[in-house]
């Protein structure tokens, strides 16, 4: 790692070391955590897969609302600073690359989906838990993790991208929402897999623990999205000599 990177990644660290809005990140998902769990034990007599039944209670409305409009808060925070006052001008004249400055972004905004991530799981675990099921979480469980935090960085790099052309604060979360949401219709209609919004809820298995995802075409799909939203935020900070 080059020590340009290293600078635009400590930068970041600093913009965001007192802001709020990561606890967003712990909050939603223990809403989620605590209605998706009493929907279960209320419903056990259909719920019967334990837990199996109880992930399909904690991710329905986390992976397809929740998640992606905490992304897109976040992705939407990170450019905030940049475009208020005249401070575009200053990131884009740093002694550093293009590639860099977004790197350091982007570097932030996936930490927060790993932390996200990991803290969603173990809720999953102590939800289990105290609902007293037995045993551990499925081992197909590390899968959709691992798949969601993917299908997460997705969604980062289409917000930035977002975030960094639109200079509204709120817009860009709207975008995020109502992405999620069309996450949910094309996965119905069998498209998922080719629309950026529904990769982090297939990859969760949102509502479905025994959906039957191609893997390989999962993949290709996310590094094929992270590539190009990537390249088209560090050619349009290329092409910006001055604010957006």
């Amino acid at each position: 790692m080059n020590l340009s990177l290293l600078k635009t990644i400590k930068s970041e660290r600093i913009k965001l070391k007192r802001s709020p809005v990561w606890l967003a990140f712990f909050v939603l998902p223990i809403i989620s955590a605590f209605f998706g769990t009493f929907n279960y034990v209320a419903n056990q007599g259909v719920l019967k897969k334990e837990w199996y039944s109880l992930w399909t209670q904690h991710s329905l409305f986390l992976c397809y609302l929740f998640m992606p409009a905490l992304i897109g808060t976040y992705c939407s925070y990170l450019w905030r600073l940049e475009h208020m006052r005249n401070n575009w001008n200053s990131f884009l004249t740093a002694p550093v690359s293009r590639f860099s400055l977004y790197c350091g972004k982007l570097s932030q905004a996936v930490v927060m989906v790993l932390i996200g991530n990991a803290w969603i799981f173990l809720l999953y675990c102590l939800c289990g838990k105290i609902t007293g099921l037995p045993g551990l979480p499925p081992k197909e469980s590390i899968s959709w993790f691992a798949c969601g935090i993917l299908g997460g960085i997705v969604i980062c790099c289409v917000q930035l991208a977002i975030s960094m052309v639109i200079r509204s604060f709120a817009i860009p979360i709207g975008i995020g929402l109502a992405g999620g949401i069309g996450g949910l219709v094309m996965t119905n209609k069998g498209w998922g897999l080719y629309y950026p919004y529904s990769l982090y809820c297939m990859g969760m298995r949102a509502n479905n623990p025994n959906l039957a995802l191609d893997t390989k075409v999962f993949v290709i799909s996310s590094i094929i999205y992270i590539v190009t939203f990537s390249v088209v935020s560090v050619i349009g900070l290329r092409k910006h000599e001055t604010a957006f």
